[in-house]
C-alpha cells in the first residue's frame, strides 16, 4: 500500500432518537442558527419538527434555507451566504441528504470569504477556515455527512464540480435510520447505486498489497447486495435501514482509500452528463460505471475478476479470467437493474448531441482517472457505450 496521513474529525450520532444530541452539540455555539433543507419532505415526516423542538429549548434564533435541490447549486448557495453574512450566523445546520449538505459545505467555506462561492468551488478562491456546520441525515448515499468533499452545479454554465475543504469537516452528524424510512423508492436505489459507486471507485486503484481495504470494500458490497432488496420490500424495517445507512457512511469517510488512490473518473463523466441534462447523480453512475468498466477491462483484467468472485460469487472453474471478470461486469448491471436503477442514457432521453459539451467539461484538467487515465476518445467511447 503507499504511505498516507489519515484525518477525519467528524463526530457522529448513531440510532433511533440520536437528535436528541443536538442539544450538546449545538449547546457551545452562538445564538444564530441557520437550518438548511431541501424541497420540504422534512416537513411532512416529522423530521422539521423534531429538530426544530431542539433548537427551541436551546432558545436558538433560527433562520431557514429551503429548496436545495438534488443537484445542489451556486445560485442556492449564495443565498446562503448572503444570510450568513446578513444575520451573522453562529452555526450552520444541514437537514437533508448529501445535496442539502454538500450546499451547507460551500455556504459555511463562502460565509468566511470575499468574492464568489463559484470561485471556491473553481479553486480560485482556497478558504482558510468556515462556519461550524452539523448534519441530520436523512438519505444514506453520500457519506458527505463524514467528509469534507462537495459537488456544486452551475446551472447558467453548465459546470459541476467537486471541491473540498479541510475547513468543511462535519463537526458532528446525526443518523436517525428512522428518519429514512419515508424516502420514495427510487431514491433509495439511488443511495444504494451512489453507495456502491463510492466504493468501486476505491476497489479500483493501482497500489499494491492493499488485502484489508480490499476485503472492507468486497464486504461492504457483498452486505449491501443483500439488504438492498430487502430494504425495498420493508422500507420501514429497522434493521435493513440502519445497514444501508452505515454503508453509506463508511463507503466514503475515507476509510476504504487507506494507502491507496481510487479513480473516480465516473465520477467526472457523471457530473458532466448531469451538468448538461441534470439527472439524479446515482441513475448516471448506474448507466456509466459498468461502460467504464467494460472499457477499462483490460488495464487490470485480475482485478476485475477478484471483484467478480469476492463481490458477486462468481465461479471460476473451467473458465479464463478474462471471462470471469466480464460475468462480474455483467453481475453488477443485473443487480442494479433488478432494483429499477437505468442502464441507458436513453432512459432520460439523452442522445449524442451533446457530447461534445460534456467531453469538454470532462477534460478541463486534462486527462483524468486515476486507475486509468482517460483522454477525449475514451470518454466519446464510454458515452457512446451508455446510450
Amino acid at each position: 500500500m503507499n504511505a498516507f496521513s489519515f484525518y477525519n474529525p467528524v463526530k457522529i450520532h448513531f440510532g433511533e432518537g440520536s437528535v436528541e444530541r443536538l442539544k450538546d452539540e449545538l449547546s457551545q455555539y452562538g445564538e444564530n442558527i441557520l437550518v438548511v433543507y431541501g424541497g420540504g419532505s422534512i416537513k411532512q415526516n416529522g423530521v422539521y419538527d423534531d429538530v426544530m423542538k431542539q433548537l427551541n429549548e436551546l432558545n436558538k434564533k433560527v433562520f431557514e434555507l429551503s429548496g436545495v435541490e438534488p443537484n445542489p447549486r451556486v445560485s442556492t448557495a449564495r443565498k446562503g451566504i448572503e444570510l450568513c453574512k446578513e444575520h451573522g450566523i453562529d452555526f450552520v445546520l444541514a437537514v437533508g441528504g448529501g445535496s442539502v449538505i454538500d450546499c451547507a459545505k460551500l455556504i459555511v467555506a463562502g460565509a468566511t470569504v470575499d468574492g464568489d462561492a463559484w470561485d471556491i468551488v473553481k479553486r480560485k478562491v482556497i478558504p482558510t477556515s468556515a462556519l461550524p456546520l452539523g448534519t441530520v441525515l436523512t438519505l444514506a448515499a453520500t457519506a458527505s455527512e463524514m467528509n469534507s468533499g462537495s459537488v456544486i452545479t452551475n446551472w447558467e454554465t453548465k459546470e459541476k464540480y467537486g471541491w473540498g475543504s479541510p475547513h468543511t469537516f462535519p463537526k458532528f452528524s446525526i443518523l436517525d435510520p428512522t428518519y429514512t424510512y419515508t424516502v420514495p423508492s427510487n431514491q433509495l436505489v439511488n443511495g444504494i447505486v451512489d453507495t456502491m459507486t463510492h466504493i468501486f471507485e476505491q476497489y479500483f486503484h493501482n497500489a499494491t498489497n492493499t488485502p484489508l481495504t480490499d476485503e472492507m470494500c468486497e464486504g461492504i458490497l457483498r452486505t449491501i447486495i443483500e439488504v438492498a432488496p430487502k430494504a425495498l420490500q420493508e422500507p420501514t424495517n429497522y434493521e435493513h435501514r440502519e445497514t444501508l445507512m452505515l454503508a453509506g457512511t463508511l463507503g466514503l469517510n475515507g476509510f476504504l482509500s487507506i494507502g491507496s488512490r481510487g479513480d473516480w473518473a465516473t465520477h467526472n463523466i457523471e457530473h458532466a452528463v448531469s451538468a448538461y441534462y441534470d439527472i439524479p447523480h446515482a441513475a448516471g453512475l448506474a448507466i456509466l460505471l459498468p461502460n467504464w468498466m467494460h472499457h477499462n477491462l483490460d488495464v487490470n483484467v485480475e482485478r476485475f475478476a477478484k471483484m467478480a468472485v469476492k463481490v458477486f460469487g462468481i465461479e471460476t472453474e473451467g473458465k479464463v479470467t478474462r471471462d470471469v471478470a466480464l460475468e462480474g461486469i455483467s453481475a453488477l448491471r443485473t443487480f442494479w437493474t433488478s432494483i429499477g436503477a437505468p442502464s441507458t442514457l436513453a432512459h432520460f432521453g439523452i442522445t449524442d448531441e451533446k457530447f461534445e459539451g460534456i467531453i469538454e467539461h470532462t477534460m478541463i484538467n486534462g486527462p483524468f482517472g486515476n486507475f486509468a487515465k482517460l483522454d477525449r476518445e475514451d470518454v466519446r467511447a464510454i458515452l457512446n457505450a451508455s446510450l
